[in-house]
């Protein structure tokens, strides 16, 4: 296979978008679009890929740049049209010598067999291959021109005669060039058109007119679909989520009711896991086999060891590690904490920048206070531990081994391994008071109600 350089135009503003964030960061699935379009060029085999960037848009080339090495980011000031964009990344295939894709930053749900369909035909011996697909509506889109299997001309709509705009097959914009076919037609596209543009779909009718071999391939509407405004972004997600939810139930995983279970890009799960519905993943989540995600949680940046539980109503993020057999009950928060083998928090708690060995139990309402409006402290709990009910535990602290803390103590001072702590009032009991505190509390009642 020859080698692939990727051209990833990324420079509209995407004034539709009604946002202050450039159209090609938002997010589908978790990740900013121009990053699954890099994302799928390197799958596909790029070797080198360049993103064309509007002006203004460091966040976009930051972005970009974030996803390794052999990316090269080249600026289009004026907006004058997909060729002219392409001209931009002139130094990048000016020497290359294999193939050129060319392919859209607001493309995101585009896949890598679609990019090595194109590499395929280029290697095979055509000069152009361009991806077309047949939408529910075509109106406004560029139509494909074809006769007895090739493609002559691409039209765009505004310039499309009445019987060409009849023709279903509409043009994605993605088109892969043999690197020689784009130096020898890139400077010949002209801006006569209705938007005096340089279109770069006019490259079709210029290499036909050299005798060049151009040929089209058709895409599922769905994967090439283009994001331009809220509505579109939305449809996107929601078609990365059909495809991973159907990743997932057929990689062993048993999703409750799969349109209720919503994935990150990245997201893993091994083989065994039960997940109920309303569970929302965010990136960096790990889950091992054998775990059960009850209803209602959060879960970001965690991994989760082999036969866990977790659940319902439970959020953990921040960089979270729970090991095998560990059970998080309803309405526990982990935040930035390792949590051992086979240790449980079953209610109400708050577990944050702690390290918690293996075995332990967390009572009811156990906090980790953590955060003294300043600083960020650890909580250090051993094997073994029994934290009782409505615990506070002041960092920095460390609980040893085998220790008990009482229910309701603030532990704010070290506690030895196998020791009893108690952080609390001694009780005392008023015989007949709470008659008294009931009088008081009636007289109060009634005197505001005059």
């Amino acid at each position: 296979m020859a080698e692939l350089l990727s051209i990833i135009l990324a420079a509209g503003e995407g004034t539709r978008m009604r946002s202050a964030l450039p159209k090609v960061l938002h997010k589908v699935g978790g990740l900013p679009m121009v990053g699954h379009v890099m994302r799928t060029a390197l799958k596909a085999g790029s070797t080198d890929i360049c993103v064309v960037v509007g002006p203004n848009h460091e966040a976009v080339a930051a972005e970009a740049a974030r996803h390794g090495a052999g990316i090269h980011i080249f600026s289009q000031l004026e907006r004058l049209g997909t060729g002219h964009a392409v001209r931009q990344a002139r130094d990048a295939f000016a020497n290359a010598s294999g193939n050129v894709v060319v392919l859209y930053a607001d493309n995101p749900l585009v896949s890598s067999g679609t990019v090595q369909a194109i590499t395929s035909r280029l290697d095979d011996g055509a000069d152009i291959v361009v991806v077309g697909y047949r939408p529910a509506d075509p109106t406004n889109l560029g139509r494909l021109l074809t006769q007895d299997g090739r493609l002559l001309a691409i039209r765009e709509h505004r310039d499309a005669s009445e019987e060409e705009r009849r023709i279903g097959l509409a043009n994605s914009g993605i088109i892969g060039f043999r690197a020689e076919a784009l130096r020898a037609i890139i400077d010949r596209i002209s801006n006569k058109n209705a938007k005096g543009e340089y279109y770069l779909t006019d490259a079709v009718e210029l290499a036909n007119g050299d005798g060049r071999r151009v040929e089209f391939i058709e895409a599922d509407p769905a994967e090439v679909m283009g994001v331009d405004d809220r509505s579109r972004l939305a449809a996107a997600e929601a078609q990365f989520q059909t495809l991973r939810r159907e990743d997932f139930l057929q990689s062993g995983v048993t999703l409750r009711d799969p349109q209720s279970v919503w994935f990150s890009w990245d997201t893993q799960i091994g083989r065994d896991v039960t997940i109920f519905p309303n569970v929302v993943f965010g990136p960096g989540v790990k889950i091992a086999d054998n775990v059960e995600i009850r209803a209602f949680c959060d879960i970001e940046e965690a991994v989760i060891g082999e036969g866990a539980s977790i659940g319902p109503f439970a959020r953990i993020r921040g960089g979270a590690e729970l090991g095998p057999e560990v059970h998080l009950g309803n309405f526990v928060e982990v935040k930035k904490s390792r949590i051992g083998a086979g240790s449980k928090a079953g209610h109400l708690s708050y577990l944050g920048d702690a390290e918690i060995g293996a075995g332990t139990n967390i009572g009811a309402g156990t906090i980790t206070c953590n955060y003294d409006g300043v600083n960020k402290d650890k909580t250090i709990i051993g094997d073994n531990v029994f934290i009782g009910s409505h615990a506070s535990l002041v960092a920095p602290v460390t609980i040893g081994d085998g220790a008990y803390t009482a229910s309701g103590s603030v532990i704010t001072e070290d506690v030895p391994e196998d020791a009893l702590a108690l952080g609390r009032a001694r009780q005392e009991n008023k015989p007949g008071y709470a008659s008294r505190l009931r009088e008081r509390a009636l007289a109060k009642k009634a005197a505001r109600g005059k």
